[in-house]
């Protein structure tokens, strides 16, 4: 606003402060704009100059900002690839952007500096994650060359709902659970964080007791202790799931967002 430039937007970081897209991992100190006619920077703020059409811009109060798809693209255009997929599926996820708004997005910046690094994002995406853990697991594993799994799978036998296991490989029969610390710190629908332990417990049993492999993975499992996270779920991969399944599978169309 102190710029006074009309055919101005906020975006990139700002835009995301202010659409609810942000992450713990993302930092930036300036205020960013995007203009069709201008570069500048100055202390505290950075202007950029790209195309930016009518429909790509959205008013919140007194402030011109990118809508969230386009802020989405650009983020990933300049951003860490982790980072920005983490972004996409928890904007896709509070359905805050449509994938085929993401889509639209990526197709017109494709030529433009960034442009392939935020297609590459964009196909890593898939808005069922829950959490950002289950974002940046799902990513090691593809990044390890395994197959990439399905997600949000409910597992039932006798038609009675066993899990919702968060990732899930089929031909091996092998579920991924993602265990954040927030899952018992802040447990939700008002359990406590003892019956939450309780409940994982006896739900892991029930999936082993189905010939189901069972593999957990915390934070931590993220960063050096990664390869040993990686060969136990190579080793359970390399064997072909039950050949008598007593259970079905169905995977979810969407992710659930978790609220107390």
């Amino acid at each position: 606003m102190a710029l006074d430039r009309p055919a101005a937007a906020l975006s990139h970081l700002s835009a995301a402060r202010l659409s609810g897209l942000l992450w713990r991992g993302t930092s930036d100190a300036d205020v960013r704009l995007t203009d069709p006619e201008h570069n500048r920077r100055g202390r505290g703020f950075r202007v950029t100059r790209a195309p930016l059409d009518a429909t790509e811009i959205r008013t919140l109060g007194a402030f011109r900002l990118t809508t969230p798809a386009r802020t989405l693209i650009d983020w990933a255009r300049e951003g860490p690839l982790e980072g920005a997929v983490v972004a996409m599926d928890a904007g896709l996820l509070a359905r805050k952007v449509g994938p085929e708004q993401l889509v639209e997005a990526a197709a017109r910046a494709r030529r433009w500096p960034g442009g392939p690094r935020a297609a590459r994002a964009l196909s890593l995406t898939d808005g069922r994650a829950e959490s950002p853990l289950e974002t940046r697991g799902r990513l090691r594993i593809v990044s390890a060359g395994l197959p990439a799994p399905e997600l949000q799978v409910e597992i039932r036998t006798g038609g009675r709902l066993i899990a919702v296991v968060d990732a899930w490989f089929d031909e091996a029969a092998v579920a991924v659970e993602f265990d954040g610390r927030v899952e018992y710190t802040d447990p939700w629908r008002e359990r406590s964080p003892e019956r939450v332990l309780w409940e994982e417990k006896r739900r892991e049993d029930e999936l082993r007791a189905l010939d189901i492999g069972v593999v957990r993975i915390a934070d931590a499992d993220l960063g050096a202790r990664w390869p040993r996270a990686e060969r136990r779920l190579q080793a359970l991969l390399a064997s072909p799931g039950p050949a008598i399944r007593r259970f079905d599978t169905t995977a979810r169309a969407r992710g659930r967002q978790r609220s107390g």
